[in-house]
């Protein structure tokens, strides 16, 4: 990413997605969070997001269309489902779309999508969809491992860990369980006992 940018963050409450947060705010964008509940917004708000989108109090899309009008130049999306399609909707003329997830159907499945195919919205927008695995890019794994240990380090990156304590590889289940629960403030970890 670059600075200036108008940046939105999907799932910006969760591990990945908090992290992301602030390494946007860190580069000088403006960012966008969203999330689930009150307290997740505060903390949002804590790291940085300069506006936070709580979807179940308002329509995200309505938001985006309103306060943004010439789009978003760079999405971090990892919910899938009706919020990738807004995603998609409101990215900005050459803007760009990162997929690093889609929560919304790991635990029913893909849907059925009954709508244009993407590639008529992309093309005329010049915009730009792309997927990311961390596990694809082992080559660049340890440098950016070494700058992120650094952020912390110097206190330019909080990384966010959730308090529901699990202990032992029996809680593995109860722990991914809680993940998709929505409950989640930061990243969800189980401790070896």
């Amino acid at each position: 990413m670059s600075s200036g940018e108008t940046v939105l963050v999907t799932a910006a409450a969760g591990g990945v997605g908090s992290w992301v947060v602030q390494l946007a705010k860190l580069a000088g964008n403006h960012v966008i969070g969203t999330c689930s509940t009150r307290e997740k917004a505060a903390q949002l708000e804590v790291l940085g997001c300069d506006r936070v989108v709580r979807y179940r109090d308002e329509d995200l899309g309505t938001a985006l269309k309103e306060e943004y009008p010439d789009g978003i130049d760079l999405i971090f999306e990892q919910v899938g489902g009706t919020t990738f399609d807004t995603c998609v909707d409101n990215v900005a003329r050459r803007g760009r779309i990162l997929i690093c997830g889609f929560i919304s159907e790991y635990q029913n499945g893909p849907q059925e999508v009954l709508a244009p195919r993407i590639y008529h919205k992309l093309l005329w927008k010049s915009a730009q969809l792309r997927g990311f695995l961390h596990s694809d890019w082992p080559d660049r794994f340890p440098d950016h491992l070494s700058r992120n240990i650094q952020l912390i380090e110097d206190g330019l990156i909080d990384p966010q860990i959730d308090p529901q304590p699990f202990l032992g590889i029996d809680e593995v289940v109860n722990a991914v369980e809680y993940l998709h629960s929505g409950k989640n403030t930061g990243k969800v970890t189980v401790q070896y006992r």
